[in-house]
Formats: C-alpha cells, sequence, structure tokens
C-alpha cells in the first residue's frame, strides 16, 4: 500500500514537472510567433511606404507630362489662332478685292451703257450731218472705236507684260537667293602635281634606277612626268590627267614602302593599284548616291560617278562641281514645285561624261546623253544633259533647276580657272591627235606638254612607219594646237618575247 502512493506521489510530481516544461516550451514558442508576427509586420509597413512613394513619384511625374501636354496644346492653340487670324486678314482682303471687283463691273456696266448711247447718239448726229445711212453711220463709228479700243488694249497689255516680268523676275531671285543661301559649296581648285615623300635621299637614287631605266619604266606605264630635284625628302609626280596622276602617286608609295623597285614589280604593282582603283571609284559613286538617296542606278554610271573625283574643269573639281549643282537643283526644284529627286539625280548626271572624256574625247555631253539613255535614266536627265549648254530647249522645271544651278556653281567667284583649263585642253587635244591614229595603243603628254609619248602596236608597224608616224604627230599638231616652245613626239614600238622555264 505504502508503495503503491510512493509510485502516484511520484508519477504526480513527474506529470506535474512536465506540465510546467511544456508550459515553458509553448510560451517561447509564442515568444518566437509574436517575434516574427512583429517583424512581418514592420516589413509590410516598409512595403507599403516604398509604394507610397513610388505612387507619388509616379503621380508626380503624371503631373509633370500632363502639364508638358497642357503647355504643347496652349502652344498649339496660340499657333492656331495666329492661323486663323491670317486666315481671317487673307478672307478679309479677297472680300476687298471682291467688292473692288464689283464695284469696277459695275462701272463697266455704266460705261458699257454710255458708250452705246454715245455710238447710237454720234451715229444719228452723222446719219443727219452726212447723208450716210444709219449702217454706214454705224460701221464707221464701230471702226473708229475699235481702233481707238485696239490702242486701249495695247497699253493694258503692254502695263501687265511689264507687271509679270517684274514678278517673274522677283520670283527667280527669290529662288535663286533661296537656293545659294541653302548650299554654299567649297571651290576645290585642283594642282598639276603630287607630292610623294620619301624616307631618304637614298630612295631617289633606287627610283632612278640603273642608268635611268626605273624612272623611264614608270613614265612609259604611268603615262606621267616624274620630277626628282635638289628638294629633299620628296620627289614629284606631274599630270593634267587626275586619275592617272593619283595611280601613279600610289604606284610609287607603294614602291617606296616595299623597297624592292625594279620594272617587274613596277608592272605589278601598278597592275594591282589600277585594280584598287576601279574599286575605289564604285566606293566613293555608291557613298555619294547613299549620301544623296539616289539608288537604285546602273553600276557603271556609279562608277562614273566615283571617277569625276579626278577630273576637273577649269580646275574645279568635277565631283565636287556635280553634287554643288544636284542640291542645288534639288532646292529650286522645290520651289518651283518639280520632283526634288528628279532634279537632283539630272544634276548629278548632268557632267558624267566628262568622266571618260580623257580617254575617248569628244563632247562630254554627247557621251553623257548616251550613256544615260543606254542605262535607262529618265528622258528629263538626258534633257538635262544637253540643255545646261544650250543644246536643248529645257523641257521641265527640273531641267530648268539643272541649267541654273549649273551656271550658278561655275559663276561663283573663284570657283573656275581659265589658265589653268587652257592648259590641261592643249595637253589632251595632243593626247587626242596622237591617239586618232592608226595601230596607236596609248599616248602620254609629259613634261608640262613640251613631250608626247606614242606607244603602237609593234606587229603591225615597222621602224620606218614609226618614223613617218612621228613626223605627222608633230605636223598636226603644229597645224592645230597653238603653243609656246616646241613639243618632241617619242613614237615607242617595243617587242617582247616571254619564255617559261620549267
Amino acid at each position: 500500500m505504502a508503495g503503491t502512493i510512493g509510485a502516484l506521489s511520484g508519477a504526480t510530481i513527474v506529470f506535474g514537472w512536465m506540465k510546467v516544461i511544456e508550459k515553458r516550451r509553448f510560451s517561447h514558442l509564442e515568444f518566437e510567433a509574436r517575434a516574427k508576427a512583429k517583424a512581418i509586420e514592420h516589413e509590410a509597413e516598409l512595403m507599403l511606404q516604398e509604394s507610397e512613394v513610388t505612387l507619388k513619384a509616379k503621380a508626380l511625374e503624371q503631373e509633370a507630362l500632363f502639364q508638358k501636354r497642357i503647355a504643347e496644346a496652349n502652344d498649339r492653340n496660340r499657333e492656331l489662332i495666329r492661323q486663323q487670324k491670317e486666315l481671317d486678314k487673307e478672307h478679309e482682303r479677297i472680300d476687298a478685292a471682291y467688292r473692288t471687283l464689283a464695284l469696277k463691273e459695275k462701272r463697266l456696266d455704266a460705261l458699257e451703257v454710255q458708250k452705246n448711247a454715245a455710238i447710237a447718239d454720234a451715229v444719228e448726229k452723222l446719219q443727219n450731218r452726212a447723208a450716210l445711212t444709219q449702217e454706214e453711220a454705224k460701221a464707221y463709228i464701230l471702226d473708229k472705236v475699235e481702233e481707238q479700243s485696239r490702242s486701249e488694249i495695247a497699253a493694258i497689255v503692254r502695263r501687265y507684260e511689264k507687271i509679270a516680268k517684274e514678278e517673274a523676275q522677283k520670283k527667280a531671285n527669290y529662288i535663286l537667293a533661296q537656293a545659294t543661301t541653302r548650299y554654299a559649296g567649297e571651290f576645290a581648285g585642283e594642282r598639276l602635281i603630287n607630292l610623294v615623300t620619301l624616307p631618304s635621299d637614298e630612295h631617289k637614287g633606287r627610283i632612278i634606277g640603273k642608268e635611268g631605266r626605273n624612272i623611264k619604266a614608270l613614265e612609259m606605264l604611268l603615262g606621267v612626268d616624274i620630277v626628282i630635284d635638289e628638294t629633299p625628302g620628296v620627289i614629284l609626280v606631274s599630270s593634267f590627267n587626275l586619275y592617272r596622276r593619283a595611280i601613279a602617286t600610289r604606284v610609287i608609295e607603294i614602291l617606296v614602302e616595299d623597297g624592292r623597285i625594279h620594272p617587274g614589280r613596277i608592272e605589278e604593282v601598278h597592275e594591282k593599284v589600277e585594280k584598287e582603283f576601279e574599286q575605289k571609284t564604285y566606293e566613293e559613286g555608291e557613298s555619294v548616291l547613299i549620301d544623296l538617296g539616289l539608288f537604285p542606278m546602273h553600276e557603271e554610271l556609279v562608277k562614273l560617278i566615283g571617277r569625276l573625283k579626278y577630273r576637273a574643269s577649269y580646275g574645279q573639281n568635277a565631283l565636287a562641281h556635280t553634287l554643288e549643282v544636284a542640291r542645288l537643283a534639288k532646292v529650286m526644284a522645290a520651289e518651283m514645285g518639280g520632283d526634288e529627286k528628279l532634279a537632283m539625280r539630272a544634276g548629278l548626271l548632268h557632267d558624267i561624261g566628262k568622266a571618260l572624256t580623257q580617254d575617248l574625247g569628244g563632247s562630254h555631253v554627247e557621251i553623257g546623253a548616251d550613256l544615260c539613255r543606254r542605262y535607262g535614266e529618265h528622258p528629263t536627265v538626258i534633257n538635262a544633259i544637253y540643255a545646261h549648254h544650250g543644246h536643248e530647249e529645257p523641257d521641265s522645271v527640273e531641267s530648268a533647276a539643272v541649267c541654273a544651278a549649273d551656271t550658278l556653281s561655275a559663276a561663283r567667284p573663284g570657283a573656275r580657272r581659265e589658265v589653268l583649263e587652257s592648259f590641261t585642253k592643249r595637253v589632251r587635244e595632243i593626247e587626242e591627235i596622237a591617239t586618232s591614229k592608226p595601230n596607236v595603243q596609248k599616248a602620254y603628254a609629259i613634261n608640262a606638254g613640251r613631250e608626247v609619248r606614242v606607244f603602237v602596236n609593234a606587229q603591225k608597224m615597222n621602224d620606218n612607219e614609226a618614223v613617218l608616224l612621228s613626223k605627222e604627230i608633230a605636223k598636226e599638231i603644229k597645224e592645230k594646237v597653238q603653243f609656246p616652245g616646241e613639243i618632241k613626239v617619242n613614237v615607242i614600238r617595243e617587242t617582247r618575247a616571254v619564255s617559261i622555264s620549267k
């Protein structure tokens, strides 16, 4: 019995202790739960505050945008009110003009009545005094009135013709002023020489070569005059042909940089540079068309546009002149209600024939028109090519704009130089005389036009015929070209035998 009571007492104590422990554990859990709840409540308050700040920022942003829109709307309203006022003024002017016209019509009607009354009175008086019939008197009066009216009408016509001419002149001056103020290009004068910088004067001897073979090969192949003087560190490349001179300059620069200078290497580099320049001219033309937004265009025309960079007219760079004309023509066509794109295209192509005149000879107008006709250009472009030199009358606003723009570009003070052009024309004529002969492959005027080197087909011409050809060319130059001093004609026939050892 006592053991049972002890056991029960022990169990009671254990149960009470466990109850206390459990209560403490639940109190700890309750404390943690309260802490987490408080943290969550704090985080929620922070998020709420952030949301309020974001909403306020957006509200401010919307308010600023709203104010901006209101300001823009107010500006538009003010502009509309201003335009409406101008329209109202214009309507008032039109109404006043209509009222004036109505008054004049009434006066004319009154004058017509007076005229008819006066004619009737005059007919009656003539009939009574001159013993004329009514029909005869009426015919006499009408003849007199018609004669007097004709003189008055002629005076009115002359007056209105004068007014129309004055208005047309004002409009033309306005268009020209708009065009010239919107575009003021720099004039580009081209010289006749290029400078090639050398690393040292030792390279001059290497360019000359043994017994001058390198410099002779360079001048014969490149068609330029290479001047090597005492000026330290430079040589001069001289030619009136800009394209040929640019190729020659690049060839010499590559040879100097490479260090290997001999006739075989010269030919190799020249062939490579010619291909590079063909690609370069195409890229130049492509860049121009991209800038002006005139694609598509035939690739041959694109290449020739790029080649205009190496052509000059009266000292003015042909490509710079062409771009100037294109932009001026666009502005003028826009002012006159024409097609801006078509005017700009016609301006860009109006001198395209100049890219080939140094190679083919002849008129750049005919060459350019044939090219554009062959490659499917618009008839207005072809008409502009003819019209800008007076071969045809302009048949459209765009053609007339090109003609005016061409005159503006060429006539601007300092844009062109007559002395340089007369020299290049004389040298070009010398080359054309030589190349016009049968069996002539190419001809180069060098030494500032004092010497021309003519290369002939050695298989079709012997030495005796070469001598006769030189005399014939010299005689024709003397007859057709005005020049100071004398011109030396060198006819060169070269035979090459090539074998390959394997």
